[in-house]
């Protein structure tokens, strides 16, 4: 708007309060104008009369004007948010992962121990159950040293579990995920029985992508006269194209 047409603090006011709205006319010059003792048939006129204004109506056209500038969406950037959906590794979010046993990498194979202090807290534990049973406590081994750590990888030459180790899935830290990741969570629901992960569903994302680049043709179904499906076993070859021809609007050459 240029300078010249720039609206008084009130009448700027009274646009804004427009452009908002959910207000009545009335209600915006009150609001402006600061009338309550005014009559409303007075207020509706002069709202009626600055509702019309050229310049207040092309306040309110800029008003609008920038908001959807501010809200606009690219056709690019849809198909880019459907794009890294339908691409994004749902290993980010959540996964299965094997994890070595405890025999796996312990001295012979024996049972490993995270550090020393776990050990001792599993001695302690041994022997303050037997003291309360009244029974000898059962001599815990620390053979297998120390060191043990879940995250390696199964030693296939474990004779306990055979290289398979044990299942254990794992939820990634959502604060810490890839921009595309991002996109696919969908949040996560506690349940009696621990959590559920939420996603976007993939297959349509990429299906939605399919269809803005146009590799999908959609099938059109053709019916008869009187709406009905076309009888196609009924027809011979000839008459099918005869039919068809007529109700699409085409005509078919002779012979072909």
């Amino acid at each position: 708007m240029a300078k010249g047409d720039r609206l008084t603090e009130k009448q700027e006011i009274f646009a804004q309060t427009l452009f908002a709205g959910k207000v009545t006319q009335r209600e915006a010059y009150k609001l402006a104008y600061n009338c309550d003792n005014m009559k409303d048939k007075t207020i509706d006129e002069k709202a009626c009369i600055l509702a019309k204004d050229a310049k207040v109506r092309a306040r309110i056209k800029e008003l609008q004007d920038e908001l959807k500038e501010r809200n606009i969406v690219t056709a690019e950037e849809v198909l880019k948010h459907w794009h890294d959906i339908a691409t994004a590794d749902p290993n980010e979010i959540i996964h299965l992962r094997r994890v070595c046993c405890r025999h796996c990498y312990g001295k012979d194979f024996q049972y490993q121990w995270r550090d020393e202090e776990e050990y001792l807290q599993a001695v302690y534990r041994e022997n303050k159950a037997a003291e309360e049973n009244e029974r000898p406590p059962v001599i815990i081994s620390n053979d297998g040293g120390y060191g043990y750590n879940k995250l390696e990888r199964p030693n296939t030459k474990c004779p306990y579990c055979w290289g398979e180790g044990s299942m254990e899935i794992h939820a990634e830290d959502t604060r810490h995920l890839s921009p595309k990741a991002k996109l696919l969570y969908a949040g996560v629901k506690q349940t009696k029985d621990g959590f559920e992960i939420k996603m976007r569903d993939q297959d349509k994302a990429l299906e939605n992508v399919a269809r803005h680049l146009g590799m999908f043709v959609d099938k059109k179904e053709i019916s008869g006269p009187d709406g009905g499906p076309i009888e196609i076993n009924a027809l011979t070859d000839e008459e099918l194209d005869a039919k068809i021809s007529r109700l699409v609007g085409k005509v078919i050459p002779d012979g072909g």
